[in-house]
C-alpha cells in the first residue's frame, strides 16, 4: 500500500467556488458558523457545523445535526454545487496571507501508514473528539476536513510543484479573511506518477494540524474492514484526505496562555516566585518574544520579559526543553497551581494569530490575572518529539493560514 495515492476529488462547481469555501469546523463556534453562514445557502459550514440549521438548544453532538449535515451534503451533490472529478487526480493547494505563501499536495495518505507510525503524530486524542469525526464521516460517507500534514523538503517534490503550478490555476478565489485560495488539478499520468514515487521516498510524514480527523479515518477504515469479506486494500476507507506541506514553507505562530487568577498570590509576591527560575525584567514596551526560553508576561499594566536560567531547561529532553513545557514545569504548576493544561479550568489558550494586544485586553479586563507570551514551537522541534514517538504539551503549535473546507473532499466508494 501506497503512502499516498491520488483520488477523484469532489469539488465546487466553479461558480459556486467563492460561496461554497469556509473555514474548518473546529476553529468556529456555533454562533460564529451562523453569522459566517448567513446569506449562504451552499457554505460549507451547512456541512461541516450542521448544527447551525437546527435550533441552537440542539445539543452539537445529537444524532440530529449528524443527519442534518448528510442532508445539506446531499443537496449541494444534487444540485451540482459540487461536482466529482472523473478519475482519481493529486491537487496542488496554494495559501496567500499577507507575504506568506505556501504550497501542499492534496492527496489520499494511507492509514495503514498512520498505524505503524509512517505518518507521526504529536499529540494526544479525545475520545469524545475522536467520535465527532467518526460519525461526522460515517454520515456523509466522505472526509470533508482535510488533515494537515508535513514533510522535510524534496527537491524532487519542489519541482513539480514548481511544473505543475506554472499555468492558471483551476480554482482562485480570496476568502473574506484575506487569504487567497488557489488550486491546480494534477492529472498527467506521468506527474501524478512521479508524485506517488517521490513521496514513497520519503521516510515518513508529520502531522501537524488534525490528530482527531485521522484518529477518526482510521478508526472507520478498521470498522470497513472488518465488516468487508472482500476487503483487498484497495478500498478508498483505507485512506484519508490530507493536504500535505514541504517543512521549509509551514508558518508557526505563537500560542500564549492566559491564567485565570495567581493562585493567592499578589503580583509582587508572584514577581518575587519568578526569581527562581527566571531572570525577571520590567519592559516599557509589550514582549514578543525572539528565542527559545525568553517569555513575555503581562502582570498588573506592566509587560515583564522573562528569561529562563539555563539549569532550569532539560535539553536533552524532545519535549521538557520546549518553551510551552518549560513555562509549564517551572512557572505555571509550581507557582500558579495549575495542573493538567487540558482539564484546568484556570488556564487559557491565545492563538498567536490574534496579537499580543489580545492578552493585554484579557488581563485589564479582569477576566484573567496574566498572560503570557510564547516564542513559536519549531517546526523541527514538532518532528524531533514525533521521531521520539513522546507527545507534546497541549497547544502547542498554531499553524496559518489555515485549510479551508470544502475545497476537495474525498469520497468513500
Amino acid at each position: 500500500m501506497s503512502l499516498i495515492r491520488p483520488f477523484a476529488g469532489l469539488r465546487p462547481a466553479p461558480e459556486h467556488v467563492a460561496g461554497v469555501i469556509a473555514p474548518p469546523y473546529d476553529v468556529l463556534s456555533s454562533d460564529e458558523a451562523r453569522v459566517r453562514a448567513a446569506g449562504k445557502p451552499f457554505s460549507f459550514l451547512h456541512v461541516s457545523k450542521p448544527e447551525i440549521d437546527l435550533p441552537p438548544t440542539v445539543d452539537v453532538h445529537d444524532p440530529r445535526v449528524y443527519e442534518q449535515g448528510r442532508r445539506s451534503f446531499g443537496r449541494m451533490l444534487e444540485s451540482g454545487v459540487l461536482r466529482r472529478d472523473a478519475a482519481p487526480y493529486y491537487y496542488f493547494y496554494r495559501l496567500v496571507m499577507g507575504t506568506h505563501t505556501q504550497t501542499g499536495l492534496v492527496a489520499a495518505a494511507s492509514c495503514a501508514a498512520y498505524e505503524t507510525g509512517r505518518i507521526r503524530r504529536h499529540e494526544h486524542t479525545r475520545p469524545d473528539k475522536e467520535d465527532d469525526r467518526v460519525r461526522q464521516i460515517e454520515a456523509l460517507n466522505a472526509q470533508t476536513g482535510p488533515v494537515f500534514l508535513t514533510y522535510r523538503h524534496s527537491a524532487a517534490i519542489d519541482a513539480i510543484a514548481r511544473a505543475a503550478t506554472a499555468s492558471t490555476p483551476d480554482m482562485d478565489v480570496t476568502a473574506d479573511d484575506n487569504v487567497r485560495h488557489s488550486l491546480w488539478v494534477v492529472s498527467r499520468p506521468e506527474r501524478i506518477a512521479a508524485l506517488t514515487e517521490a513521496f514513497e521516498a520519503l521516510e515518513r510524514l508529520y502531522i501537524a494540524d488534525g490528530h482527531h480527523r485521522s484518529a477518526a479515518a482510521a478508526r472507520v477504515a478498521e470498522r470497513r474492514r472488518v465488516a468487508n469479506a472482500g476487503h483487498t486494500g484497495a478500498e478508498s476507507y483505507n485512506y484519508f484526505l490530507a493536504v500535505i506541506f514541504p517543512d521549509d514553507q509551514m508558518r508557526i505562530l505563537d500560542y500564549n496562555r492566559v491564567v485565570k487568577d495567581l493562585n493567592g498570590l499578589s503580583p509582587q509576591a508572584l514577581l518575587a516566585r519568578l526569581d527562581q527560575a527566571f531572570e525577571v525584567s520590567p519592559e516599557a514596551e509589550p514582549v514578543r518574544p525572539a528565542r527559545a526560553g525568553e517569555f513575555g508576561m503581562y502582570l498588573a499594566g506592566r509587560w515583564y520579559r522573562l528569561r529562563v536560567k539555563p539549569d532550569r531547561v532539560p535539553a536533552r529532553d524532545p519535549v521538557g526543553r520546549l518553551d510551552v513545557s518549560v513555562l509549564q514545569d517551572q512557572l505555571l504548576t509550581p507557582v500558579l497551581g495549575v495542573g493538567d493544561p487540558r482539564r484546568d479550568r484556570r488556564i487559557d489558550f491565545v492563538g498567536g494569530i490574534r496579537g499580543l494586544s489580545e492578552l493585554v485586553k484579557r488581563v485589564d479586563s479582569g477576566e484573567v490575572a496574566v498572560a503570557f507570551a510564547l516564542c513559536p514551537t519549531s517546526l523541527a522541534d514538532l518532528m524531533a518529539v514525533a521521531d521520539t514517538g513522546a507527545v507534546m504539551p497541549p497547544k502547542s503549535t498554531w499553524f496559518e493560514p489555515k485549510l479551508a473546507d470544502g475545497v476537495v473532499s474525498h469520497v468513500l466508494d
